[in-house]
């Protein structure tokens, strides 16, 4: 068995997510420090209307195999969340 598609697709919108997440909080973060938090909040309700819509898509539109999808984007998720905590806390100690 072949889970190419599953595990690229599993990693794809985890890292566009934090990626595009890190860039613009990067950016509010210099620009108005005040205004992140607000930022985030607005960022966290935007990921979970794209990341359900994204698992609907992908698992009820593309047909991809759900276990292996599910368990590369678990791992993706975690991962570069994880990442990019310790990039925001590097960011708020500098």
């Amino acid at each position: 068995m072949r889970f190419g598609s599953e595990v690229w697709l599993g990693m794809f919108a985890p890292l566009v997510v934090v990626s595009v997440t890190w860039m613009l909080t990067e950016r509010v973060y210099k620009a108005n420090p005040e205004r992140l938090t607000s930022v985030m909040i607005s960022a966290f309700a935007g990921k979970l209307v794209f990341f359900g819509a994204y698992v609907g898509l992908v698992i009820g539109v593309l047909g991809v195999q759900p276990v292996p999808f599910a368990l590369s984007f678990a791992g993706y998720f975690i991962v570069l969340h994880t990442i990019e905590a310790l990039w925001l806390k590097r960011l708020f100690v500098s």
